[in-house]
């Protein structure tokens, strides 16, 4: 099953989320912080991220530039999770590159379809490139 790394910085938000994925079968990784969130998809290469907007010191948007611009991480899939759901917040977080946007409070079956649809779309990549 699919490595999933969580960079949330609410405790409640990452346990939910990890318990949902967790109990689809999914493996997870974890961070507080895009910092160490940085160091994780470094090291683990996951298989997606789900990044937190709202994050203390360097933000989601800020995060996801310093994925994209190392090549080691540029391919990564990243959604974004938050819960600024106003339409000009929702078109700026996918005009700066993720691929997907998940609300808050999250609901549960939505939440797997945008991470089971990332992820499908990221084996189809990876099949047309083999």
């Amino acid at each position: 099953m699919s490595l999933v790394l969580i960079i949330e910085d609410n405790d409640k938000n990452l346990e939910l989320v990890r318990d949902i994925l967790q109990a689809k079968g999914y493996s997870t990784l974890e961070a507080g912080t895009a910092e160490g969130g940085l160091e994780i998809a470094r090291r683990q290469k996951p298989d997606l991220v789900l990044m937190d907007i709202q994050l203390p010191g360097m933000d989601g948007i800020q995060a996801l530039k310093a994925l994209r611009d190392n090549p080691a991480t540029a391919a990564l899939p990243v959604v974004a999770i938050t819960a600024s759901v106003m339409k000009a917040d929702r078109e700026q977080i996918m005009r700066a590159g993720f691929d997907g946007f998940i609300e808050k409070p999250i609901m549960v079956k939505s939440f797997l379809a945008v991470v089971e649809d990332v992820l499908r779309a990221r084996t189809h990549e990876r099949r047309e490139d083999a």
